[in-house]
């Protein structure tokens, strides 16, 4: 009897929970089919606060409770909840902490000010996704991330955490989308980034504008495949990550593709 592989898909949208682009509908249409075909998969995201716990029926995880993350060597309690994702037999898992992610707005304030802290939430929500699957004790082969905030994870992975025996043998396929915001992370960005002593500001150096286009590039550098979510992508990215060597590519193929071209990825990475 095979063993199916594992996927693990770490987004900063995804539908119907929430929606900032149109790639969000795509990663709810790759779990489901990625489920449909065989493979074990599990989601996680941060569970911002317009992201309404009762109509979508999150609970919290009690066997995952009591895990710290350290940022900026302060402890934050991580919460989290689960949901099944409707119309599929798979679990949606939410990241949640109450100075992160409790407010009612994304990225930027009722003003459209950027949020200070949004350097703080994002190492919180990547260091906390590795820390949930080490918690899982549930060893991925292919760990997709999409979304700019996701970004660090394949970094992270490749340095912090690349001892850790759970990520032993994972890959990263990481998505470059279209640019969602103008500001940048600020100054204290790259020191908060490192994250242990196993990481230094130079090992992040790619990430150091701390702004959208970074955070792409840095993601797609660290990661063993690349994919294009959008039309709308920035075109230096579009021409620098097209053709990498030792990179597996997925062109960008309009959003009525049937995403096998996925599957094809995700199988030939895990050796399938």
């Amino acid at each position: 009897m095979s063993i199916k592989k594992r996927i693990l898909f770490i987004a900063t949208e995804m539908s119907p929970y929430l929606e900032l682009t149109e790639f969000a509908e795509v990663i709810n249409k790759l779990a489901i089919k990625s489920n449909d075909s065989g493979l074990e998969v599990r989601c996680i995201m941060p569970r911002f606060g317009v992201i309404n716990e009762r109509r979508h029926r999150l609970h919290e995880v009690v066997r995952l409770s009591g895990i710290n993350v350290t940022v900026d060597n302060d402890d934050h309690p991580l919460q989290i909840k689960v949901a099944s994702l409707p119309n599929a037999r798979l679990q949606v898992y939410f990241l949640e902490n109450e100075d992160f992610f409790k407010r009612k707005q994304i990225f930027h304030d009722e003003s459209e000010q950027w949020f200070e802290d949004n350097d703080l939430r994002t190492v919180f929500f990547c260091k906390g996704a590795l820390e949930t699957v080490k918690k899982f004790g549930w060893p991925p082969d292919i760990i997709h991330c999409s979304g700019w905030m996701s970004g660090l994870i394949p970094a992270y992975i490749k340095t912090a955490y690349k001892k850790e025996p759970v990520f032993g043998n994972s890959k990263v396929v990481f998505t470059i989308g279209q640019n969602t915001f103008e500001e940048n992370l600020g100054d204290a960005f790259m020191k908060r980034a490192v994250i242990n002593a196993n990481v230094k500001e130079k090992d992040l150096e790619v990430f150091k504008e701390g702004n959208n286009t970074a955070f792409f590039r840095g993601g797609a550098h660290f990661a063993d495949a690349i994919s294009f979510g959008s039309d709308m992508v920035e075109k230096k990215l579009v021409d620098e990550f097209s053709k990498v060597k030792g990179k597996k590519v997925v062109p960008f193929k309009g959003w009525d593709s049937d995403l096998t071209e996925y599957l094809e990825l995700y199988n030939d990475l895990a050796g399938k």
